[in-house]
């Protein structure tokens, strides 16, 4: 288990937890700290609490989790940035906790990395490894790289996801190193604590497990200028050009002005990291399925500079009738938040591209899957392609980053603007 200042810990449960934060003795004489049981003894408005300490600094946000939750709240640490976590742990004085996911897959700087943060901090890091006949299962009937071939979805469930499950099941709150600029696409709105809506803790059952994400307001910048400053150990890969660092198969550095994920999974569809093709469907009580629907269209047709696409328009340009102008058009699903943060940003960019030689469109295709899946390489929403001029060609934009600044200079790489 784990420990600052040499302070190692294992915290007994009891029934009867004590009305305000308090520490166990242990015949080792280290001093346990329990969780604040006044500060939980009734639910908190954890979204209200997020809205309060949304200005708070990172330090302020760990200090609060380590003093809520006690030894009942532990640190995620992978081996990249979230030893800021560690730094920031250390620097409130509480006794705190850090476990990492070790996946069998990872590099061998990563390895290094966890040796270096344990001698600097003087801490164990609770080790978490995936379940060994799982391991072999997987490997002996579908060779070491098969997520190359059907997607990381299976052999992350096994060595990542599963044991994480397990982990968090034994606490009641835990800390992450996610921040809002991570990722433009998934990340943008990333509050500071949060109940979890994924993942359950030791009691249980909806709401039995807080994540607090001190970090979420920072920038890259601003996270490594704090890094450099207090000089703490960080993993050789980034002066390789390794932003974000997950196992080694699926981890690549990423070139100038790419979303740091973007090195992650990188042969998927971008956008299959955020929203699913299937996320929209809601089953029902017979087991079928019925589209989820929105409360209001995306680029409504009145004033916006988007051109809503027909069907009939839609396979007329995939069949290659579209005369001398090209078209850039976003295939969405109303009620997917991806294509909904996107809006103003299309909406921007088809204002820019307004007169030009090429039309800014739309097309929910939500309600055509197959044809869009078949004709213009749907997997996730929103796609965003380009039909170029007289031609049946289908160029997809491959990015997440769906800034305008971005989508402009790929329009015009492509389109010869």
């Amino acid at each position: 288990m784990q420990l600052t200042q040499g302070r190692a810990f294992t915290a007994p449960r009891s029934a009867a937890r004590p009305a305000a934060r308090s520490v166990v003795v242990r015949a080792s004489g280290a001093h346990i700290p329990r969780v604040n049981a006044a500060a939980v003894a009734t639910t908190p408005d954890w979204e209200a609490l997020a809205k309060d300490m949304e200005l708070k600094s990172p330090l302020e946000i760990m200090d609060h989790a380590l003093k809520t939750f006690g030894s009942d709240v532990a640190i995620a640490f992978s081996g990249a940035e979230d030893v800021a976590l560690i730094e920031y742990a250390h620097l409130t004085g509480r006794p705190y906790r850090v476990f990492s996911l070790d996946t069998g897959r990872l590099n061998p700087e990563t390895y290094r990395l966890f040796d270096q943060v344990e001698k600097h901090y003087k801490i164990r890091i609770e080790y978490t490894f995936p379940e060994a006949q799982e391991v072999m299962d997987l490997v002996r009937n579908k060779g070491l790289f098969s997520f190359y071939e059907d997607g990381h979805g299976e052999c992350c469930r096994i060595r990542k996801v599963k044991p994480l499950r397990k982990q968090l099941k034994t606490l009641r709150s835990w800390i992450t190193g996610q921040r809002k600029d991570q990722s433009p696409g998934t990340r943008t709105e990333v509050p500071v604590v949060q109940v979890d809506p994924v993942f359950e803790g030791v009691d249980g059952g909806a709401g039995s497990l807080i994540k607090y994400n001190p970090l979420s307001n920072m920038t890259s910048a601003e996270v490594w200028n704090f890094l450099r400053v207090m000089n703490v150990p960080v993993n050789s890969l980034h002066n390789c050009g390794y932003i974000s660092i997950g196992c080694e198969p699926c981890t690549r550095p990423v070139l100038p002005n790419q979303a740091e994920r973007e090195g992650r999974w990188w042969w998927e569809d971008a956008a299959a990291k955020e929203c699913g093709l299937h996320s929209g469907n809601i089953k029902k009580a017979d087991g079928t399925t019925e589209e989820r629907k929105a409360e209001r269209d995306l680029w409504p047709a009145e004033g916006s500079a988007v051109a809503t696409l027909s069907k009939e328009e839609v396979r007329a340009l995939a069949d290659g009738a579209r005369g001398a102008k090209g078209t850039l058009a976003v295939l969405y699903a109303p009620w997917c938040p991806f294509c909904q943060r996107m809006e103003a940003a299309y909406e921007e960019l088809a204002a820019q591209l307004a007169g030009g030689n090429v039309r800014v469109a739309k097309y929910q295709a939500d309600i055509d899957r197959e044809f869009c899946n078949e004709k213009l390489q749907l997997k996730t929403f929103p796609t965003i392609v380009y039909l170029p001029p007289n031609s049946t060609q289908v160029i997809k934009y491959p990015s997440e980053r769906r800034d305008v600044d971005t989508l402009a200079m790929w329009v015009k790489t492509v389109a010869g603007l």
